[in-house]
Order: C-alpha cells, then structure tokens, then sequence
C-alpha cells in the first residue's frame, strides 16, 4: 500500500455534503473539486457524508458516477443523515460497501464511522461501536490517528441553535482522548471551522458543491498534508486558493490554528437554516 507522495508527503482530502439530487446542488463546483482533488495525487480521499439529498437511489447512483472520477486507489466514504433519510443506507451499502471502514498506511490510522439514524438529523454512534473503535486505535502504536464522523462533536460558530450534535459526543470524545486521537474530520453543518480539544483538533468540512451556505462562507473542502510528525489542514476553495487552517506537530504537540476569517464570515446576522 503507497504510503506517502512522490514529494514524501502524505495527502488527505476530505470533501463533505455533496448533497446530490438537492436543488441547491452544483455540478460544476463538484466536478472542479475533483480535477483539483486529482491533480494533488492525494494518499487518500475521504467523503465524509451527505453525497445525497434524501436518499433515494437515483441520487447515490449520481454520487457513484462522481466518486469513480477520483483518480485514487484509497477513498473512505461514509454515510451521513441525509444519506439515511428513506431506507438510503441500502443503497449505500451497495455501492459503497460498509459504513464502518479503517484505512491503515505505515504512518496513519483512519477509522470512519457511521452516526446517522435513519429519517433523522440528529445522530448517534451507539454503544455497540464503543469497542471497535478502541480496539481499532489501541493498534495504531505511533501512527497518526484519524476519526472521520458525518455529525459535528461539538458545537461550531454561526450555524444557530444547536441540535445535531450526535447524543453520545460526550462518550465519543472521551474515548478519542483516551485513544491519543490526534485529528477528527467531520461536516454536516455546512459550516468549515476547527477545535482544538485537549491534544485533538476537531475539523469540520464545509459543503463542498451546494449553495446551502451560512452567512458569507463559500464552499470548499480540505487538504490535510502530513511530513514527518508534522499535520497541516489547509481549507480549498474550487477555482481559488487553499489558506492554512492547522499546523501542529503530533510528536512535539506545538500547533497554530488560524480562524480569523471564517470568524469574520459567520459572524453576520442572518436566519437559521435547517441541515
């Protein structure tokens, strides 16, 4: 299994609410995302929930033909609420096989896990997982350790009042800092912002292809770049720039965490949206 770059990098992305089949959906902002996606050559991709809008088979089978575009051998896909809205997780199941995944590389550990109910926002991951994913990070030994979750753990900036935040959070993050997790990846509220949580950051993926944004944030996904010890999470918008969100080394614990302009971009008044 390929473990780093042709520059000896490891590359991550991660892309998030798809939401195919939704009227708020942009192909040409998908289809970018891709062609930007491929050309990094990326380690791995991870598309961590909501690749459709209700769940209906048409809509994964759009997102199926979207996710064979990327040109990588390693793609973790996980379901999010809107994936299991309908019975969609059969059809999940069919084309992207389970909805628990580990993806192991010589310096990474990646454990994805399904937090969706079916015909509900809200999420859960349920005792019945507690063991796996403590068994699954116990063996991780000095590797860097990656959870990747549909629903957000804690509450982020600008997006209203707070309800999707999974009802187990408080059992879930105790034992990610209990297991050394060092990065989280997860989406759903459409809102691009990170946490950091003991010696955890918590990164949360924007929509990547709709308009259903927040305030004055844009759409986009992350590039996670890991070198020796050292992790940076960089936000890509299609067509622009990426700007640097987290630097931390996992060995030494030092870090930068650089907020200031989606802090900016969802400080405005405005209306609640539903997600």
């Amino acid at each position: 299994m390929r473990s780093v770059n042709k520059d000896g990098r490891v590359t991550i992305c991660q892309i998030s609410d798809i939401h195919c089949g939704s009227p708020y959906f942009v192909p040409d902002l998908l289809e970018r995302s891709i062609l930007e996606i491929n050309d990094a050559d990326p380690t791995a991709v991870v598309i961590s929930g909501d690749l459709t809008n209700a769940g209906y088979r048409q809509e994964f089978e759009e997102a199926a033909r979207y996710v064979e575009k990327i040109r990588c051998e390693h793609v973790m896909v996980i379901p999010g609420n809107h994936d299991s809205r309908n019975v969609g997780y059969i059809h999940f199941e069919r084309l992207f096989g389970d909805r628990f995944s580990v993806m192991e590389f010589d310096d990474i550990l990646m454990v994805g896990v399904d937090s969706s109910e079916p015909d509900l926002n809200d999420g859960r991951v349920g005792r019945e997982h507690y063991e796996f994913i403590r068994e699954t990070f116990s063996g991780a030994q000095d590797r860097l350790k990656i959870f990747v979750i549909h629903h957000h753990l804690i509450p982020l900036p600008g997006t209203g009042r707070e309800r999707n935040i999974i009802y187990d959070a408080g059992d879930i993050l105790e034992i990610l800092v209990d297991s050394g997790v060092d990065l989280v990846l997860s989406g759903h509220k459409h809102v691009p912002y990170s946490w950091k949580l003991e010696d955890m950051f918590i990164v949360n993926a924007g929509t990547a292809s709709t308009t259903r944004l927040r305030g004055n944030t844009r759409p986009c996904y992350n590039i996670i770049e890991v070198d020796d010890g050292r992790v940076r999470v960089f936000r890509k918008y299609p067509f622009k720039d990426r700007e640097l969100i987290v630097d931390f080394n996992s060995r030494t614990r030092e870090y930068s965490r650089f907020e200031e302009r989606i802090d900016s971009e969802v400080a405005s008044p405005g209306g609640e949206q539903r997600r």
